[in-house]
């Protein structure tokens, strides 16, 4: 899978990069306001935004000291802002819906979108039939425990009338889920747009053999990766979280609008990486996951209601809510950046 922008996409997005990030005065550098912030997964293209933000300073010009940290698992970014140990997280928006509903103790909101659209996928073979939701039928899924996206599986199966019934479903680890399609040992997984077309390339599958189904495409209307901070940060540090917010979209502009220079920040920290192989995914993740229409017309970072309620619905096909959240249990909006600077069109 090929992904490029395309020229009229460059031309705007390079237009809005001369758009000012405002918002209330600066913090003063030399207070040096510190902040830890977790990332949910490996030092990949996707990650580009936040690198970008701290080697180009633009936390710093907001008064910031931001440290950065990786996480191992995609859940550790959530669990850690739970516990206090970081004031800030980036993570699946869906996952930690269930995570506080599951601990409700746990003092955190999302604050930001950053992926306006998840990129969880079904990702097929066509030299095994598969093409579309409807071919999974007869067919051997491999669903991954811990993958977000096998969370999703069956809104996907509902919303496209599959009968889960008529599927061998293969409980695969992390580890052997591409080695496994790529053998022709299973025919689909759940996976990332970013991720397992790519691991199955490198494993000699023909890019031309495999099949993405984005399941945003297919029905599901759920938010991706968020920014959540702790209600301390919140509460008593209100400036400082909209401070942060203003260098991360500053960092976020360079990402959809020069990726081929955002990328060398995540290459100077993973120099055993393919430059070429990680612009691709972070393209993917641009293109499919962050400049979406709804993003086009509204800007980076705000939710819209009624799609967050109907993402409720759909999350409660697949999970048993204890207590069924409210919008605003989930997200707090009012430490964006102004809207006409979130736009990029």
């Amino acid at each position: 899978m090929r992904i490029g922008v395309t020229r009229r996409e460059c031309m705007f997005l390079t237009a809005a990069a001369g758009l000012t990030v405002a918002g209330t005065g600066r913090l003063r550098a030399q207070n040096g306001n510190p902040l830890r912030l977790s990332l949910d997964g490996r030092l990949e293209g996707p990650s580009a935004p936040f690198w970008v933000a701290l080697e180009r300073g633009f936390f710093k010009r907001e008064g910031l000291d931001v440290s950065i940290d990786m996480a191992t698992q995609s859940h550790e970014s959530i669990s850690r802002v739970a516990s206090g140990t970081y004031d800030l997280g980036v993570g699946d928006i869906n996952q930690m819906i269930r995570f506080r509903d599951q601990n409700p103790s746990a003092a955190m909101k999302a604050v930001f979108i950053v992926n306006n659209q998840p990129a969880y996928a079904i990702v097929g073979r066509k030299s095994r039939g598969i093409y579309g939701p409807a071919d999974l039928d007869g067919k051997k899924l491999g669903l991954p425990a811990q993958e977000v996206a096998t969370a999703q599986w069956p809104i996907f199966a509902k919303l496209n009338s599959i009968d889960i019934s008529k599927i061998t479903v293969v409980n695969v680890g992390m580890p052997v889920r591409e080695p496994m399609l790529a053998a022709g040992e299973i025919d689909a997984v759940t996976g990332q747009a970013f991720g397992t077309p790519f691991t199955l390339r490198d494993k000699g599958v023909p890019a031309e053999d495999i099949t993405t189904m984005m399941m945003s495409s297919y029905g599901l209307q759920l938010y991706g990766n968020s920014i959540f901070a702790t209600t301390k940060l919140m509460a008593e540090r209100p400036d400082v979280l909209q401070a942060f917010l203003r260098g991360l979209l500053a960092g976020l502009k360079v990402a959809i609008t020069d990726p081929s220079s955002a990328i060398d920040a995540v290459m100077r920290r993973n120099n055993g990486a393919s430059r070429d192989v990680e612009l691709e995914r972070l393209l993917t993740v641009v293109r499919y996951s962050m400049m979406t229409a709804d993003v086009r017309m509204n800007g980076l970072g705000d939710i819209r209601g009624p799609r967050m309620d109907t993402a409720l619905e759909q999350l409660a096909i697949g999970y048993t809510f204890k207590n069924k959240p409210k919008v605003e249990d989930i997200f707090d909006a009012r430490f964006l950046p102004p809207e006409d600077d979130r736009k990029i069109s």
